[in-house]
């Protein structure tokens, strides 16, 4: 071989190893990280299952609004039932849990939490012939029926750990939310509470009797954070999965589209600031 072909073999085996190297480092940054995303297919509106089988609802569209911001992610999603979504998180089966989740200091110790997705207003809802609650304070020593978990079932926890005399009296249950608003309606439990979108939209769907209590805004701050999250598993890729999710939230809400998916929920904006 002379030496101007072997020059030419030196340059084109140069020039196939970076090709190699290119594809290779292209083909690492296109590599995509899966991701499951676990609910329990309630609460509607925030998540549930349609007459279609289909999984919707604004905790739903949100998570799909989010990641389609973050191509780094493919994200999957699996229904189960409420109490399996936390320990689907704690065996790190599940990387993120969709539920209308309330703020709870307890899961701040084993979750990361993301930044708020949807800003609530607590309401109390009773019969329309009960005339014994008109406030939060009448809520002490009366009857309600809500699922481990929720929002309002972390809200009425932490109330009655800072007021154990006379405490509220829950009663636990994985029943869907309409019949435990018919629950209240028929008096077999004192009251209900919840969303005031969530029961605005259910009073108005199902005919029920049932009235609405506003509360004081200092009673909304002593029984809960007036956010929903999303709850992400505590694993060595949680934290930066956490840092790009809330930077996902950043943007759908500077864009307006997080405030787009509440309008077509709730027919209102619910969406944080």
């Amino acid at each position: 071989m002379n030496l101007k072909k072997w020059y030419s073999f030196l340059i084109l085996a140069v020039l196939s190893l970076i090709g190699c190297d290119n594809q290779n480092a292209k083909n690492q940054s296109t590599k995509v990280e899966k991701i499951v995303i676990a609910t329990s297919g309630a609460p509607s509106p925030f998540t549930t299952v349609n007459d279609k089988g289909e999984l919707t609802g604004y905790d739903i569209d949100v998570v799909k609004a989010i990641f389609a911001k973050l191509p780094q992610y493919e994200i999957n999603f699996e229904i189960t039932e409420f109490p399996s979504v936390l320990a689907g998180l704690d065996s790190q089966r599940y990387q993120v849990g969709a539920n209308n989740y309330a703020m709870n200091e307890k899961r701040k110790e084993k979750y990361f939490y993301s930044d708020p997705i949807f800003k609530n207003q607590y309401v109390i809802a009773v019969a329309k012939n009960n005339n014994n609650i008109n406030r939060f304070n009448d809520l002490n020593g009366k009857s309600t029926e809500v699922s481990p978990g929720l929002n309002y079932a972390t809200a009425l926890e932490t109330y009655n750990q800072q007021n154990p005399n006379n405490p509220v009296k829950i009663v636990y249950s994985e029943a869907d939310l309409l019949p435990v608003l018919q629950h209240v309606e028929s008096g077999q439990y004192d009251f209900q509470l919840i969303d005031k979108v969530m029961l605005s939209q259910y009073i108005s769907e199902h005919h029920l009797n049932l009235k609405i209590i506003e509360l004081s805004k200092e009673d909304e701050d002593r029984i809960a954070s007036p956010f929903s999250y999303l709850l992400i598993s505590k694993s060595t890729k949680g934290e930066q999965l956490t840092k790009d999710i809330n930077e996902g939230i950043k943007k759908i809400i500077s864009s307006g589209e997080l405030a787009q998916i509440s309008q077509r929920y709730f027919a209102a904006d619910y969406s944080p600031k």
